[in-house]
């Protein structure tokens, strides 16, 4: 049966060959027609009331986050993660109040860094005592720490950006800066001083590079104006962290005393462990940071933060003479500063007749008024302009308070507080002037250079400064201070007249640069782009107006190699992409400095 039945078709078909033909046309209109009727409907799309389209860009502002300024924000990552269940505010990575959870982890990221760092200057008595040792070796516990960042300055960016990503750079540095600092604990638990040293050291490896790892997170999660903010908050933790290690580990000394029962190298070794709580703290917060961010590169389809940093050490040779002035600058005062509050406990217990408790306060000041200061002074700066008066007026009042300190017995509470007014200062007005006299593409170099000198001045002058306490005493060691802070002061005057001289714009004011820049624009707009081909960026000779997280250049350059007249101006950015080593480089150096 069923053979014949095969058969009748076969010979339907021959004999109505077009059977086929209309059923295969008709199975193919109804899918059609299906697929028609099950498709979901199309919305018609109208242009945007002009107050809609103001509201939504205000809106893409306030929630801008990972990305550059031409994508669309990121409050849209619904259309980005596609249909599904709608994620609740706190899960959404596009949400501000997921933003803000990112940036509380953000902020305790490098709180056991800075906490740590100073954990012998808040247990020097202590440490002499417990080990025996005298202050040439004491400092050396701060050289050692700055040793490894004289040559990884250059390379802690390029790390996180091309061998390890910032995800798993950062926990590897917390990791240095964890197992540094147990390994240092350990040393003074076994009474092996050689072993403080190695932890130091490792802890130095770690320290620098998460404060740049720290600021790239910044850049990766927000952008714009939030930046400010997110940097302010950054370097406020920065010194919270230094603050309470100094108030707090004498107590903790104590109560661990108390439960072995005398004080001694046991002691102190137990107590430098339980301050590697917050290193592990830290820890944690990398790791936790890392599983955000990975889940907000899949959930919004974004690339991984990287620094931008462009080191080329060829470039140094191209520095102007303003930059070594500021250079000078650099290491002149902050060999006054660190040196000093390391060893600042004994000297105030010495000759002022303090309690440890009332030393350790004391000492703390600078740090104290520094995270409410330095975001208000920084605005102060931009808004009035005149970098250069600044720095000479942070000198110049750091000198007046290591004279008072050295000279006379009135209360160190006065010149202490000059002291960390003076240090918040000089940090917002030197640092941004680095940006002002280099190009570009030689900022990273710069930076790195200035951090590099810095840490290699402080080294020797940490080993100088415990030698001469050893054996000529404070007063000698606050002269020897003195003349660094003199030879800070003899740069900066210099740096106002070479300024001036060559017509530069260091010290130029706010309204003047805007002036300038304004005019730079305008220009530009008239300017042919042709003959740029054949200029390049290290011809051009750019200066820079910067803030904290927003850089902005302008110059008009008369070229006349070739008896021609050549306008170049017309760069403005934010921190993103090729120029995040800009506000790394200046981000990292305030919040450690």
């Amino acid at each position: 049966m069923n053979e014949c039945a095969e058969n009748r078709n076969k010979i339907a078909l021959k004999t109505f060959p077009r059977c086929r033909c209309y059923a295969n046309a008709a199975w193919r209109h109804v899918t059609r027609l299906a697929r028609h009727m099950t498709r979901r409907p199309r919305l018609t799309r109208f242009p945007p009331h002009p107050k809609q389209a103001d509201m939504a860009a205000d809106y893409g502002e306030r929630r801008s986050l990972l990305g550059e300024e031409h994508e669309d924000p990121l409050a849209d990552g619904q259309a980005a993660r596609g249909p599904g269940r709608p994620m609740s505010a706190i899960c959404d990575p596009g949400h501000l109040l997921h933003r803000v959870v990112v940036l509380v982890f953000m902020c305790f990221l490098g709180f056991g860094s800075y906490f740590c760092y100073d954990n012998p200057a808040a247990l020097q008595t202590q440490v002499l005592q417990d080990l025996n040792l005298n202050t040439a070796k004491f400092m050396q516990l701060y050289a050692w720490y700055s040793w490894p960042n004289v040559v990884l300055c250059f390379f802690g960016g390029f790390l996180l950006d091309r061998v390890f990503g910032i995800r798993l750079g950062t926990i590897i540095f917390s990791l240095f800066v964890c197992v540094g600092q147990v390994i240092f604990a350990s040393g003074a638990l076994l009474n092996h001083f050689w072993l403080m040293e190695v932890g130091r050291f490792v802890f130095g490896i770690g320290g620098e590079s998460l404060a740049v790892a720290q600021n790239t997170y910044a850049v990766n999660w927000f952008k714009g104006k939030e930046l400010n903010l997110v940097f302010g908050l950054q370097l406020s933790m920065a010194r919270l962290g230094s603050t309470v290690n100094m108030n707090i580990m004498g107590w903790v000394y104590s109560k661990v005393a108390d439960l072995v029962g005398s004080p001694g190298h046991t002691t102190l070794g137990a107590s430098l462990m339980i301050a590697s709580v917050t290193c592990l703290f830290s820890l944690i917060c990398a790791l936790v940071l890392g599983f955000l961010d990975k889940r907000a590169e899949k959930i919004l389809q974004k690339e991984e933060g990287k620094t931008g940093e462009v080191i080329k050490l060829t470039d140094v040779k191209d520095f102007p003479l303003p930059l070594w002035l500021i250079f000078l600058i650099c290491v002149g005062y902050y060999v006054a500063i660190f040196p000093f509050i390391g060893l600042g406990q004994l000297f105030f217990i010495e000759k002022f007749n303090f309690s440890p408790a009332e030393a350790r306060a004391v000492n703390s000041i600078v740090y104290i008024i520094s995270a409410p200061a330095s975001p208000v002074l920084g605005f102060m700066v931009d808004k009035v302009g005149r970098n250069v008066v600044w720095v000479i007026t942070a000198v110049v009042t750091t000198l007046a308070a290591h004279m008072m300190l050295a000279f006379t017995f009135w209360n160190p509470w006065i010149a202490m507080s000059l002291l960390g007014v003076s240090y918040s200062l000089l940090a917002c007005a030197l640092w941004p002037m680095v940006a002002f006299v280099v190009p570009e593409h030689q900022l990273g170099t710069a930076y790195g250079f200035m951090q590099s000198i810095q840490n290699l001045g402080l080294a020797l002058i940490a080993m100088a400064a415990g030698a001469i306490l050893d054996n000529k005493g404070y007063l000698v060691l606050e002269v020897f201070f003195c003349a660094c802070i003199c030879v800070a002061l003899v740069a900066a005057v210099m740096l106002y007249f070479v300024d001036y001289v060559r017509g530069g714009d260091l010290n130029l004011s706010a309204s003047a640069r805007a002036k300038l820049q304004k005019e730079a624009t305008s220009d530009a707009d008239n300017v042919d782009m042709s003959p740029w081909v054949d200029v390049g960026v290290a011809d051009c000779g750019l200066t820079f107006t910067t803030s904290v997280g927003q850089l902005s250049a302008s110059r008009i350059l008369n070229k006349t190699a070739d008896k021609c007249t050549t306008t170049v101006l017309c760069l403005s950015m934010e921190t993103t992409g090729s120029c995040h080593n800009i506000g790394l480089w200046l981000c990292g150096a305030w919040m450690r400095l």
